[in-house]
């Protein structure tokens, strides 16, 4: 009787055993998976690659400013980015209806679009300026009256445009400002209207193309781009976060002299929040 029972003893501790080390088989599994769970998400970010320096492509492949930024930012707040080309006003859509978790090609923050979509905190300033043949008598945005202006249709740019000729002139909306500047380069127009950084680029590498621009800051205000979200998107909290980071840690300093040359004025983006 007592052997008998010394068996179901063993038996016992046997299955006691095996139960244990079941249970931490299962609890090294959870931590795989725990491990597993770790792994970056990836954000998927529609831009128009269109806009050199900002976001262009270069041999297959998305580059610019704007993809260093949202690259840094992303790596800051602890993400991965797929970044997709999809031209101006497909990126709009995408974003709204929710296909892309954000945009980064350029955008300015307006009131307007703030009605439809969601904005992080400004990233860079900008302002309009206007590019002529170098033998133009146009010496001003009001001088714009009355000519034919060609704008990247769905741009800032395009809404100066309109505003400072009120009907007395043509307006030309292109695709993209490529297609601008080559009107104005075929004499379809006498000027282009686009970002400051975007008019200077083109200068700076078409120096055969005879061109000038020209400022007005009276007649053209300062614009901030913001990356753009759906509305209502979480992920907003995050990348302001992170943007400030940036800000902070030198990081956007690097990005913005490696594309520009100069430094930064992180003091007058961190006042527009």
């Amino acid at each position: 009787m007592k052997k008998y029972f010394s068996k179901i003893i063993a038996l016992a501790v046997f299955i006691s055993l095996m139960l244990i080390l079941s249970a931490c088989g299962a609890g090294g599994s959870e931590d795989d998976k725990g491990a597993s769970s770790e792994k970056k998400e990836t954000l998927k970010v529609v831009t128009n690659a269109a806009y050199a320096p900002f976001e262009y492509m270069d041999k297959g492949e998305v580059v610019g400013f704007d993809i260093d930024f949202i690259n840094a930012v992303a790596k800051e707040a602890g993400y991965d980015v797929d970044i997709k080309h999809t031209g101006w006003d497909p990126m709009f859509a995408e974003v709204q209806g929710k296909q892309a978790d954000l945009a980064a090609s350029s955008v300015s923050i307006t009131e307007d679009r703030k009605q439809t979509y969601d904005f992080s905190v400004p990233y860079f300033e900008s302002t309009l300026m206007i590019l002529i043949p170098e033998d133009s008598d146009i010496q001003n945005a009001l001088d714009l009256k009355g000519k034919t202006v060609a704008v990247q249709n769905g741009t800032t740019g395009q809404t100066a445009a309109e505003k400072i000729l009120g009907g007395d002139g043509t307006v030309k909306k292109f695709e993209d400002n490529v297609l601008a500047i080559m009107e104005l380069l075929n004499g379809g127009a006498d000027a282009v209207v686009a970002d400051n950084a975007v008019v200077n680029e083109y200068i700076k590498n078409n120096p055969d193309k005879k061109l000038k621009a020209i400022k007005d800051p009276e007649n053209f205000d300062s614009e901030y781009y913001g990356l753009m979200f759906p509305k209502g998107s979480k992920l907003k909290a995050e990348l302001d976060k992170a943007i400030n980071s940036i800000l902070e840690n030198g990081t956007y300093s690097e990005i913005y002299q490696k594309w520009f040359g100069v430094e930064p004025d992180i003091d007058i983006l961190k006042n527009q929040q």
